[in-house]
């Protein structure tokens, strides 16, 4: 059954509200946007019952804000009845963009400060609400996952702070080591890849490109991009190859062991455009060291695919390898803060993940299963059929 049917077919757990934190205002805007439009015009079988009375609103946007004391302490305060609703909080914490003052003094806001606010906003619900789901596309201290020597568990224990504080529910997207929900396992984890999106940003931006195995390659830039690189090879019906980071372990560099070579695993690339895809481009010295290598062996374009553009230490080295014909395209989502910078370049292409953050949460808020939107296979091969007999594909 289409999920359309299905949301038609079942009530409403409770009445929905979106809190969309100021550093996901954005996204939260055009996720409301689009639960408006659908609900204004769904044919709804209850609609006429009475617990159903606030299923089609002007807005689903719960007006909440977190003011700063000048000594930069904080407090949430919501200015709405939020009691007895289905309540989804979107936060960005690596949108470094928004500053506050302390004591005359400008800062950034830090994935630390996010997440501070998130669990001010979570306590001015004060367990009000029926239900409340975070959505956190970066996972908070996602790249603190394990321990390895005498050290902090930082994701760990952030997810069971959310537990004790109430939160039902976590939705995140392709999460640095997914394993982490093992802290919290009596509570809901879902871990969101991107595919589907990817592959429709790629055919609508680059429409000559040719997607069989004879003229197109994914690469996983690591171990650790494999499974990935195998689900979207395999989908797309391409080749694949991977690179081995080989790292030096004696000594430590911005906080993490330096990499001595990328050793190629796999077919040949000559002539071939490749795919590189991988959970973040944050410096990016990996990715643009793999398109170097990748170039020394006659890929013909180098798209880089990533969830996460952090960009931390800017564009120029990209703008540097695109002038030098290193790659063609760079493709991340807008799960996180884009700077203007970065929206402006010729060769930075947008995912748009707002209609697929608005689907979870309608169906979400239905109770209904979203087994199919985890797994977009079906949907891909669609999409993949529709390109290739020549439709134009639009958003």
């Amino acid at each position: 059954m289409p999920q359309e049917e299905k949301l038609i077919e079942t009530v409403s757990y409770a009445p929905l509200g979106i809190i969309a934190m100021e550093s996901s205002q954005g996204i939260g805007e055009k996720v409301n946007q689009y639960i408006v439009s659908w609900r204004n015009n769904r044919d709804h079988k209850y609609m006429s019952t009475p617990h159903q009375d606030k299923y089609r609103r002007d807005t689903y946007l719960i007006d909440s804000k977190c003011t700063r004391f000048g000594t930069g302490e904080a407090k949430c305060v919501i200015n709405e009845s939020i009691r007895g609703m289905d309540v989804y909080i979107l936060v960005d914490v690596c949108n470094y963009s928004i500053t506050y003052t302390v004591c005359g003094n400008s800062n950034h806001m830090s994935p630390d400060d996010h997440f501070q606010d998130l669990k001010r906003v979570i306590s001015a619900l004060s367990g009000k609400a029926r239900r409340v789901t975070v959505i956190m596309p970066y996972l908070y201290e996602s790249r603190q996952d394990k321990r390895s020597a005498r050290e902090s568990l930082d994701c760990a224990l952030a997810l069971q702070e959310l537990s004790h504080l109430g939160v039902d529910s976590v939705i995140t997207f392709d999460a640095h080591n997914p394993s982490v929900q093992n802290a919290t396992p009596f509570k809901s984890f879902d871990n969101v890849m991107p595919s589907y999106q990817f592959v429709k940003a790629l055919i609508r931006h680059i429409p000559d490109i040719q997607i069989d195995a004879e003229h197109l390659m994914v690469i996983s830039p690591d171990l650790g991009a494999m499974n990935r690189a195998i689900y979207f090879a395999t989908v797309m019906d391409a080749d694949m190859g991977m690179f081995h980071k080989r790292r030096d372990y004696t000594k430590i560099e911005d906080g993490r062991n330096p990499i001595v070579a990328h050793e190629f695993l796999g077919g040949n690339v000559d002539g071939r455009d490749v795919i590189v895809l991988d959970d973040m481009i944050s410096s990016g010295d990996s990715m643009l060291d793999v398109a170097k290598e990748l170039k020394k062996r006659g890929a013909k374009r180098i798209i880089l695919c990533s969830t996460f553009g952090l960009f931390t230490n800017g564009t120029a080295k990209f703008d540097a390898a695109y002038k030098e014909g290193l790659f063609y395209r760079v493709i991340t989502t807008n799960l996180i803060y884009q700077t203007p910078e970065l929206l402006s370049r010729e060769w930075y292409i947008t995912a748009d993940m707002s209609k697929y953050i608005a689907l979870l949460i309608d169906s979400l808020n239905h109770d209904a299963s979203i087994g199919e939107l985890l797994s977009p296979t079906d949907r891909i091969h669609t999409l993949l059929a529709r390109f290739r007999n020549g439709e134009r594909i639009s958003d």
